[in-house]
């Protein structure tokens, strides 16, 4: 007994140097961390169990019977982070460079298909140089093994994916599946054909960085969701991502315990819209003060900026935060804004995660390129998930809400739930001077002017739309933080149900 014993440390020893010191410390030289050690500092101490660490690969073509290493390039298992239970692969770059071959796929898949049983998030670390060439096809049916997992788990259980090395062909397809990716800058990148092949076939010469690195992701593309200096800052950050997700689609937002008065009153907020309708504010300055704390994650921090996305709390409770933002092109909603909106709010709708939108937004941008690029199939697609969502809804309207773009932003007539307004709030089917012009055009300066004061004077206020019931209720600024936690409580036993149907043909 003492020998099996002996035989299996000794196994497990071998199996977890990976690809060896030598390359190991290759890893370390370029900034990053061993598979293990992310592993480390993703979960807490002392939680993770890992399974299939004897797993091989089947190939003999190529001389590869000869080069066998135990795990096959990929760590995977179980641990906790705050004490919650998640499954986790960590692709190991130092065996075979992270290559994925048909039983590497299989460790993943069998991790995937029990947290599907189980409901707990999944959460990828991708350090991987592609397809195991040397197994051609079955590397591709393990990719595609992975991709369908994807699938089947999207809106069940969150899915996390930290891009934390190559990932490129293939292999990008299955982090572009799951709910939100994390990259590092610098040692990170992500494309379907790399540098060399785009000057093949379009004679582009772009470097790894620029044509999928991180800040191109985070900015450009908005294929991922946010970009960090390094592994640790990156795993760090996911720990406290993870904080604001439910376990699953079942198990209703997480609850942490909160110190801060759901009836704090911030005096400072009745000052925060200036006294010009064309001058512009932070709209991050009134989510700080009305979330717990003043603890926000931003999601797409640099893409898109006229439109902010988010997790925060409200007494100890997860809810997406929604907001234009007048500091970005005025918070018009445009094709970029609209995309990423979109997706959030019907990532909130997945998981019961409860929507606040503050509303200042003075239509959609107007122009050709934004016309010609299918802005109104893409801000449908934003209408659309505010539509189909059955999550509690709570709208503030801070400021102005004009033309389709009022509608568009959790209005009353899409189902919102408790739809306030400030009494800045200008809720109209656009400004007063375009409406005078259009109305009267043709009189003089003199009573396009006197006109334009009386349109204000009637339209630009949030009476109107509190009349017919648009708006249910004008709060002060202050009171903001108040009214909207009274308003979850209200809504936690909110039942709403779509018909029925197979699945919706969302305007992609």
């Amino acid at each position: 007994m003492s020998s099996t014993i002996a035989e299996l440390e000794r196994r497990r020893v071998a199996a977890r140097r990976g690809g060896g010191e030598r390359r190991v410390a290759a890893q370390h030289a370029k900034g990053k961390l061993s598979a293990r050690e992310r592993l480390d500092v993703l979960l807490d101490e002392g939680s993770f169990e890992e399974l299939d660490l004897f797993v091989e690969h089947n190939c003999t073509d190529f001389g590869m019977e000869a080069e066998v290493v135990p795990g096959d390039g990929v760590v995977t298992g179980s641990g906790t982070i705050d004490g919650r239970l998640v499954f986790v692969f960590s692709q190991d770059f130092t065996v075979f460079g992270g290559s994925l071959s048909e039983r590497h796929a299989a460790k993943i898949c069998k991790i995937m298909d029990m947290a599907l049983k189980v409901g707990a998030p999944v959460v990828g670390l991708n350090d991987s140089g592609g397809a195991r060439i040397q197994e051609g096809v079955a590397s591709l049916g393990g990719y595609a093994e992975v991709f369908q997992r994807n699938v089947l788990a999207s809106g069940v259980v969150p899915q996390l994916s930290l891009v934390m090395g190559p990932c490129a062909g293939g292999a990008v397809y299955s982090p572009a599946m799951t709910d939100f990716i994390f990259m590092v800058k610098d040692s990170s990148y992500m494309f379907v054909t790399g540098p060399d092949v785009v000057k093949t076939v379009t004679g582009e010469i772009v470097s790894q960085e620029d044509l999928g690195g991180a800040v191109t992701h985070t900015t450009k593309s908005s294929v991922a969701d946010c970009a960090y200096d390094n592994d640790i800052e990156a795993l760090l950050a996911a720990r406290d991502f993870l904080g604001f997700l439910p376990a699953s689609n079942r198990t209703g937002v997480p609850v942490r315990p909160c110190d801060d008065p759901f009836d704090r009153l911030e005096p400072s907020l009745d000052s925060l819209i200036p006294p010009s309708a064309n001058q512009p504010y932070d709209m991050h300055e009134l989510i700080g003060k009305v979330v717990d704390e003043g603890e926000f994650f931003e999601l797409q921090p640099g893409h898109a900026g006229n439109i902010i996305t988010g997790f925060g709390r409200i007494e100890g409770r997860t809810v997406g935060l929604v907001a234009n933002q007048p500091m970005v092109l005025a918070g018009c909603l445009d094709i970029n804004a609209s995309k990423k909106a979109a997706r959030f709010v019907r990532f909130c709708d997945a998981f019961e995660i409860p929507i606040v939108t503050f509303v200042d937004v003075p239509g959609f941008l107007p122009g050709v390129a934004q016309e010609h690029s299918g802005i109104i199939k893409h801000g449908a697609k934003l209408l659309f998930a505010y539509g189909e969502a059955t999550v509690p809804k709570i709208t503030v309207i801070t400021r102005k809400a004009y033309g389709g773009a009022y509608d568009v932003m959790a209005s009353k007539h899409l189902r919102g739930d408790l739809n306030y307004a400030w009494p800045t709030a200008e809720i109209a089917v656009m400004g007063a001077k375009g409406a005078v012009e259009i109305i009267f055009r043709g009189r003089s300066e003199a009573e396009i002017a006197e006109r334009t004061a009386e349109y204000e004077r009637r339209f630009a206020n949030p009476f109107v739309a509190a009349s017919k019931g648009f708006v249910d209720e004008i709060i002060l600024p202050h009171s903001t933080r108040r009214r909207i936690a009274l308003g979850l409580r209200k809504l936690r036993g909110k039942r709403l149900e779509n018909p029925w149907k197979k699945h919706d043909n969302i305007p992609l």
